[in-house]
């Protein structure tokens, strides 16, 4: 391996990645896989210490918490690579039309050359490597920007990528919001960031300056519908998951639900009773992640204060016995509010916490106007077993992506592409579309020396009037 440092400054390490992006743009299966292989090894060998770091980023945060929601989806994705590459990496055969026979046409897929990733802190292995191992499968040379809220892990996975790679095939890059804003103005051919909206539009703007293209997938209100035909006791367990499983860090949770009006109080019960079922504890749960940081603790529990102060119903969800301020430890107890009013920093706001809102509505048109009335959102829930209903909000919204009678799960199909629309992001990655979303589909033609586009030359005349003649009536 070519030996750069991966401490070299921020531009310089960009050159070396270009020039080799540059020297070697035809890169083989066999290199593309064994990259992959290298960073498989790396998350089965050292899996046991990247999540005791993310444990120490956030305080309590369980290694099993990690073990489903970094690394599962980062094996599935990184197998599925492996596998399907061959297929994915094979110039493409396009019909071509009679006008233009015996020319024939393809695609070949290549690297676009230099991918920037900017990964966020919720999910700091799978968001961030996931990414990468779809860039690197796609023959790309990547930098890598980690969150410095996780500044445990993202020092170790910079160790462990630059033990395991060539600064110029796979670096990681370290610093505060300062070098993410010089690093998102560097010159990339793609640039993959993953975060809030807020700080997607500076990305943009930052990576705007080159024309680089870029992918932003951000968040969101993503709404969970409740169909009057639902089963509320199934439906609560699985909404509970959704909002509570990383405490509300995930930017698909359910940021608020449409519930029929009536059904407020079975509502709640359920959603207490699932609670309880997946968390019989909350403080010194280690399944039960804590909040990052003390300042996102704090937006929160404002979110709250305000809504208390407008009138809302704050209903404090934790089992009994937990009840009560929020631990030491940032474990945030699970909260219900009922009957927020509009204004509301929490209805307006992306929450990332384990504060769910509820809000009513008589008719099913009724629910669809207020999910359309705001911003299209990453992800849309909807539970039920009425299918004309069911049927209606598909038809009728627009959104990221959807789980029916589930939430969180369509995240988890390789074969679905995962992002955003509108202010919750574009582009999508995931399996084959994210592989796309990293090569470069170049069109050729071959043409045959049997072409008769001779016949379109100048200097026209009546020859040229006839064939234009029979191809308006054949088109």
């Amino acid at each position: 391996m070519t030996q750069i440092p991966p401490t070299l400054p921020l531009r310089a390490l960009f050159d070396a990645q270009h020039h080799a992006s540059r020297a070697q743009i035809d890169v083989p299966l066999a290199l593309r896989r064994d990259r992959l292989s290298r960073l498989k090894a790396l998350i089965d060998q050292h899996g046991s210490a990247l999540s005791d770091a993310v444990q120490a980023d956030f305080g309590v945060r369980s290694r099993q918490l990690t073990e489903v929601a970094d690394f599962f989806v980062l094996r599935a994705a990184i197998g599925q690579l492996h596998k399907e590459l061959p297929r994915w990496m094979k110039p493409q055969r396009v019909a071509t039309p009679l006008y233009l026979k015996p020319a024939r046409a393809l695609i070949q897929r290549q690297p676009l050359g230099v991918v920037g990733v900017i990964g966020p802190w919720n999910y700091p292995l799978q968001l961030t490597l996931g990414p990468a191992a779809t860039a690197l499968a796609a023959g790309n040379r990547v930098m890598l920007k980690p969150s410095e809220l996780t500044p445990h892990s993202s020092a170790l996975m910079a160790s462990l990528v630059h033990a395991a790679f060539s600064a110029d095939e796979f670096s990681v890059v370290l610093g505060g919001a300062d070098v993410a804003h010089e690093f998102a103005s560097l010159p990339f051919d793609h640039l993959f960031f993953t975060g809030s909206t807020a700080v997607g539009r500076k990305v943009a703007a930052a990576a705007a300056v080159n024309l680089t293209p870029t992918t932003l997938e951000l968040g969101g209100k993503s709404p969970c519908i409740v169909d009057a035909s639902c089963h509320l006791d199934e439906a609560a367990v699985k909404i509970a998951h959704g909002k509570l499983l990383n405490a509300g860090q995930t930017c698909i949770a359910p940021d608020y639900v449409l519930l029929p009006r009536g059904q407020e109080a079975a509502f709640e019960q359920a959603y207490t009773a699932a609670v309880a079922r997946l968390f019989p504890s909350i403080a010194g749960n280690p399944d039960y992640a804590a909040i990052v940081s003390d300042r996102h603790q704090a937006r929160l529990e404002a979110l709250l204060g305000e809504a208390a102060a407008q009138g809302a119903r704050v209903v404090d969800v934790a089992p009994r016995g937990t009840t009560g301020k929020a631990s030491t430890a940032r474990q945030m107890n699970p909260t219900l509010v009922f009957d927020p009013v509009p204004g509301l920093r929490l209805l307006d706001e992306e929450i990332f916490g384990p504060i769910l809102p509820v809000l009513t509505y008589d008719s099913l048109d009724e629910a669809i106007k207020r999910i359309n009335a705001g911003a299209r959102p990453l992800a849309l829930y909807w539970f039920g077993t009425n299918t004309a209903a069911r049927d209606r909000v598909m038809a009728n919204t627009v959104s990221g992506g959807v789980s029916i009678n589930d939430t969180l799960m369509h995240v988890a199909h390789e074969n679905l592409p995962f992002g955003g629309v509108g202010e919750s992001g574009w582009g999508a990655y995931h399996g084959e579309t994210g592989f796309l979303r990293f090569t470069q589909q170049k069109p050729v033609l071959v043409q045959s020396r049997f072409s008769m586009g001779h016949l379109f030359y100048p200097p026209y005349g009546p020859r040229f009037d006839q064939v234009m003649g029979l191809l308006k009536r054949w088109l």
